[in-house]
């Protein structure tokens, strides 16, 4: 089993939590970081910080990858955010050309990692329609044209570059991941708080969401099973509509869930961006379940009954 872990993306929601857990398990950490001071205040134990600066293709940093057992790559620029041309920019070179100087740099190691992680999101499968009508995608599931699902699949094709020279490679496509601290349920639970909570758009497109917990464990998955390589959605295997989503957050919080937020307001905030947030996808794990992987929190209620009891 892998022991030495080079970790980036780390002061992240995700990346701190695998963090924590790699820690717990008696991993040795090295963190890949833009700012040495804060991924000290933030994460404390790890066996290096290094200044890594993800658009250069070299760096002192190179070193820090010889003999290493494992790579897991989380870096990148938010996505929930207003885009424009520069900032689109960004969300594309912090992915794929990150991975692409961390997977050249990892080709000229003497002593190559077991594996290289690599994070994705199921933004590579592009916008579905609304309804129950809508088809279920799986890993088999072809890409589609817009800006994420490009990055997406540029993203994923840096990082089995690592296949060529002998390096187990995974790309995680990542759904929503349920957690009070970021993403699309934090930003749900003000108006239900003053009892003016809802859908978000039309509460007819699906949310293909995931438990923090099962989405780390996912990674550990990845790293610690051997036979595991390729592409892994990471999605719970119950993905609900919008609708039903903001009707089950109203039930836990006991607030009512009626005062829909219009794509246009989000359009007004966030520009192109919107379309990630109002929009979504009917994602499974069929991979994850055929290779015997049990996800703790596979049903909504639960899981943001415990999110929301744990602060997670």
């Amino acid at each position: 089993m892998a022991k030495s872990v080079v970790l980036t993306g780390g002061t992240g929601l995700i990346g701190s939590e695998i963090f924590k857990q790699l820690k717990s398990k008696g991993y040795e950490v090295t963190l890949f970081v833009r700012d040495t001071e804060k991924a000290k205040r933030m994460l404390q134990g790890a066996k290096e910080y290094v200044k890594w600066d993800a658009l250069q293709s070299e760096g002192a940093w190179q070193k820090e990858l010889e003999g290493v057992d494992a790579v897991i790559h989380l870096a990148g620029t938010p996505v929930a955010a207003r885009w424009n041309d520069e900032y689109k920019k960004q969300i594309y070179d912090s992915r794929v050309l990150s991975t692409r100087n961390l997977v050249q740099a990892l080709s000229k190691a003497t002593k190559k990692p077991e594996v290289f992680i690599c994070g994705s999101a199921i933004g590579y499968y592009g916008i579905q329609g609304y309804g129950e009508s809508v088809e279920e995608l799986t890993e088999e599931s072809p890409a589609a044209t817009d800006f994420l699902a490009k990055v997406c699949v540029d993203w994923e094709r840096e990082a089995f570059e690592a296949e060529t020279f002998g390096v187990r490679t995974v790309a995680v496509r990542t759904g929503v991941v349920l957690s009070t601290k970021s993403g699309a349920l934090e930003k749900m639970l003000t108006p239900f708080k003053f009892f003016a909570g809802g859908p978000i758009g039309s509460g007819k497109q699906w949310v293909s969401w995931i438990h923090l917990d099962d989405e780390v464990e996912i990674f550990l998955f990845a790293l610690e099973r051997k036979d595991v390589r390729g592409v892994l959605n990471a999605t719970a295997p119950e993905p609900v509509m919008m609708s039903t989503f903001a009707e089950t957050l109203g039930k836990i919080m006991s607030r009512p869930s009626f005062f829909a937020v219009p794509k246009a307001a989000l359009q007004a905030l966030f520009g192109e961006a919107a379309d990630v947030i109002a929009e979504g996808q009917r994602v499974v794990p069929k991979r994850l379940q055929s290779l015997g992987f049990t996800f703790k929190y596979p049903h909504l209620e639960v899981a943001l009954r415990d999110i929301l009891q744990r602060g997670r």
